[in-house]
């Protein structure tokens, strides 16, 4: 059969890959390698050339989209339907498997999918009938210790309570109890599709060597990204059944380990390592030539990510020519920085651009603010690429609802958000008996609550929750009467739980909605004198009050602004980038102790996934990338100095252009760094960020930031069992570790 429009327009390694014998076989594909394009020939190649009935494949990716997109290019490379092809996400086909097989899989034949939001709710339900605080226990961290064991491939019997702190015991006790539940009631989430259809095929023989036999080729995309129990899936479908004369099945995977991102989330690096050792005589085809940057752009990415160690290996190139340099932006702080790419963005515009050209790239969601406060100062339409924007996140909400009743009691729309957030036991008829009230009586909710108490319309534990709220909302106005905004927002956060019940949230979530309530704290300290939010100066003495009013308002109204489809600039973490790519891109916030993060510093393999993580942001440029970073930044509540990222320093000075906002050239950024930690001046002590050190009373830690001089230089340090703690450094007697 003639295959020439299944191999035209392929290069030599794209071919090599698709045209590969029958055999397991993995695909290292760099960043804008074709890697989609060849995974999709390669289905083609097996039916057309190699006689593969296409009921024996089983194409497997991550997203129902990627799926889509493989199967209709797949049928227009075939020229005709490929329906007896299984091809899906993970989760789509161990749902298959599960309908199929219900009751070899031990469950009901109506058995109900649970979502997000549906196993929420039910894990909610689990906390309050074993009577467990949802302040000390967040119904959330509870379904991340679910699922991350279920991601693992651990029931709750399989999780050893005992060995385990309150916090694990707890837990154990409500994952246990959700079990039983969705047993009960033929319930299954998403993380229990997975593990249930592996448990399917483990257990039952005759299944399994169905299926054995039936798919005789299997193919994974994105293989990098696979977390245990999807590893463990792919190996029992592709072992050799006993007794068959057939073998094992062909597994071609395709993926790139510089492109691991996800552990925060179960994904292993390892499995794309172990592959080789695993799987029997397993070839390897590397796609190193790009078709989406230049040369100085790949030469970056090859740079950064050779500091990385035990890689798969590979050299990414291009014949898209040199391309200009990548421009290295030094903010005065991270207003300056702001402003900066809402000003190149502009220029793009005017050039020509497009708005959905240029993304803007930051490892945490907090850094949005100010770059969104500086885009509506020049009228550049922007969207938060798969997330919300900055004051309509759901923590940030929370804490203007605070804000608002401690300034304006009446407010019912926040009173109703937060009477009974954090959970203080506050249910639903009680704050519908409260409504009740305010109608009759033409009031507020704030004093239908209180007339209701004095009333005895409201009674026992209903009296008593509400009435501690309304003691809660006074206290803290109380506390914050004529104290400067900042500290109201603070006080507010702190003092109402938000910022323990939002932190307490498992993973990356839960730390993201922290920096978020911090970066609130911050655009107080910045409103009305520092750009953040303009106030007009009326000559005349303004209350506290006035001025918490004037900045509600302005949220609300950024809240509103741009909502339209049109063109838009994309702002996105570096981690919603995988996959894409823009002609014009901004990796901001490239400062040690923000990216890399603070955490990554202790442990090499939480810092080589930082490593991979920038790799992946500077892969997304085509034509123009810029670093961008602030010398100061406020941050937790501190205005601190910031040193550039290690990164910037592995990246090599031919493929780098500093520049200032006039098109001036900086003070280089390199004679602050040395090998990827940075000295903290003559006058810190020869300590570097990121260095370990050990202090006589708070034991062993890592050196997070420096600022002042001389006798009055502070260190910030991250303390194993202490925490983070700011230090004289003249009194410190700090003992450098390494």
């Amino acid at each position: 059969m003639d295959v020439t429009h299944i191999l035209d327009g392929l290069n030599e390694r794209q071919r090599e890959a698709v045209t590969a014998p029958v055999g397991n076989l993995l695909v290292v594909a760099g960043a804008g390698s074709g890697k989609t394009r060849v995974l999709v020939h390669r289905i083609a190649y097996l039916v057309e050339a190699l006689g593969a009935s296409p009921g024996g494949i089983l194409a497997v990716t991550f997203t129902n989209k990627a799926a889509a997109e493989m199967r209709g290019r797949v049928e227009r490379l075939l020229e005709g339907p490929a329906r007896a092809m299984w091809v899906g996400t993970f989760h789509g086909i161990a749902h298959r498997l599960l309908r199929m097989h219900w009751q070899e899989a031990g469950l009901p034949q109506n058995f109900q999918i649970l979502d997000a939001d549906d196993q929420l709710r039910l894990v909610k339900r689990v906390i309050r009938t074993l009577d467990v605080d949802e302040q000390k226990w967040p119904v959330r961290q509870a379904v991340w210790f679910i699922n991350s064991h279920k991601d693992e491939g651990r029931r709750a019997k399989d999780v050893e309570a005992a060995d385990h702190d309150v916090f694990g015991t707890t837990h154990h006790r409500i994952y246990e109890a959700y079990e039983a539940l969705c047993e009960q009631g033929g319930l299954v989430d998403f993380a229990e599709l997975l593990l249930r259809s592996h448990e399917l095929l483990l257990n039952n023989i005759d299944l399994r060597g169905h299926y054995r036999r039936r798919f005789r080729h299997l193919l994974v995309d994105e293989f990098q990204d696979t977390n245990t129990i999807q590893y463990a899936w792919l190996r029992v479908l592709a072992a050799a059944e006993p007794g068959s004369a057939l073998g094992p099945g062909a597994v071609w995977a395709v993926g790139d380990d510089d492109q691991s991102i996800y552990g925060w989330r179960g994904a292993k690096i390892q499995n794309i390592h172990d592959f080789q050792t695993d799987f029997a005589d397993v070839e390897v085809v590397r796609l190193e030539q790009n078709y989406r940057s230049t040369s100085r752009i790949l030469n970056a990415a090859n740079a950064l990510i050779g500091n990385n160690a035990e890689r798969l290996g590979k050299n990414l190139w291009t014949d898209a020519g040199l391309g200009g340099p990548i421009l290295v932006y030094s903010g005065y702080n991270d207003l300056d920085e702001a402003r900066f790419i809402a000003d190149r963005t502009q220029r793009w515009i005017e050039d020509g651009g497009s708005p959905d050209e240029v993304a803007v790239l930051y490892r945490s969601n907090a850094q949005s603010r100010v770059i969104e406060e500086a885009c509506l100062r020049l009228d550049i339409p922007y969207r938060i690429y798969g997330g919300v924007r900055f004051f309509e996140r759901l923590e940030i909400k929370n804490a203007l609802a605070y804000m608002r009743l401690v300034g304006q009691r009446h407010a019912d729309v926040a009173f109703e958000r937060v009477v009974n957030t954090p959970p203080r036991g506050i249910g639903g008829k009680t704050v519908d008996a409260i409504r009740v009230i305010a109608r009759a009586n033409g009031t507020s909710m704030w004093q239908a609550s209180k007339d209701g108490i004095a009333s005895g319309a409201l009674k026992g534990r209903a009296a008593t929750t509400v009435g501690a709220f309304i003691k809660l909302i006074d206290d803290i106005a109380g506390a914050v009467e004529n104290a400067p905004l900042y500290e109201i927002t603070e006080h507010c956060i702190e003092t109402s739980g938000l910022m323990a019940f939002h932190s307490k949230e498992g993973g990356e979530r839960g730390m993201a909605r922290k920096e978020n309530l911090e970066e609130l704290v911050t655009a107080c300290r910045q409103f009305g004198r520092d750009l953040a939010f303009p106030v007009e100066n009326t000559g005349t003495e303004e209350s506290q009050a006035s001025e918490l009013e004037e900045f509600l308002d302005q949220a609300a109204l950024e809240s509103g602004d741009y909502q339209s489809g049109g063109p838009a600039l994309q702002m996105m973490t570096m981690h919603s980038a995988k996959g894409l790519e823009f002609p014009l891109v901004f990796m901001a916030g490239m400062e040690e102790g923000l990216f890399p993060n603070t955490r990554s510093m202790r442990e090499p393999g939480r810092l080589e996934e930082e490593r991979r993580l920038a790799y992946v942001g500077i892969t997304r440029a085509m034509r123009q990338l810029y670093f961008t970073y602030a010398e100061t930044r406020r941050m937790n509540g501190m205005q601190s100095s910031n040193w550039p990222s290690r990164f910037l320093d592995e990246v090599p000075a031919e493929c780098l252009e500093e520049v200032r906002m006039g098109g001036t050239v900086s003070r280089p950024f390199r004679a602050q760094a040395g090998n990827g930690a940075q000295d903290l001046r003559e006058d810190h002590g020869g300590l570097r960020i990121g260095q370990s050190v050990r202090h006589a009373k708070f034991g062993d830690g890592i050196v997070l930031q420096a600022e002042g001089a001389g006798e009055r230089t502070r260190v910030q340090v991250n303390f194993t069992n202490a925490g983070s703690k700011w230090l004289m450094l003249a009194y410190a007697n700090l003992e450098i570790l390494g």
